[in-house]
């Protein structure tokens, strides 16, 4: 923009030139839905915060991860030990299982990893409002 560049600008109107200081003129921002922006000086940046499912599911596995380390620590496993995987949950959890299963099995070692929606005795986590899981890991020897 060279009208907050310069401070100023040449209009150029039926041949004449007119001059215009930035006094002349008002610079506003308008929200646009979705986005996030935020200016400093002359850089401006946009953010699309627009959460589409996928990225819900992927959130969701993430969140699945750091509870199956956790999980893990807890039992005394070693970080190097496969595991198998057990979980129950909402479709919320099986839509991120479905879209991640690769992702949370190379992050957790998991050689097995079942949805299973009767799991009893597992403890229930939540990951996100309305989105628990219940977990089991076993060592595989």
């Amino acid at each position: 923009m060279q009208i907050e560049n310069t401070n100023s600008y040449v209009l150029s109107l039926e041949g004449k030139d007119y001059e215009l200081s930035l006094e002349d003129f008002e610079i506003t921002t308008d929200s646009v839905p979705g986005l996030h922006v935020a200016t400093d000086k002359e850089i401006t940046v946009a953010l699309d915060v627009t959460l589409t499912d996928l990225l819900i599911s992927e959130g969701i596995a993430k969140e699945i991860v750091n509870r199956i380390q956790n999980i893990r620590k807890s039992n005394g496993y070693n970080v190097t030990d496969k595991i198998s995987v057990a979980l129950s949950g909402n479709e919320k959890i099986h839509k991120a299982i479905r879209n991640f299963r690769n992702y949370i099995s190379d992050e957790v070692l998991a050689e097995e990893m079942s949805l299973d929606n009767d799991l009893e005795g597992a403890e229930s986590y939540e990951l996100t409002k309305g989105v628990d899981v219940k977990i089991t890991i076993n060592r595989i020897i």
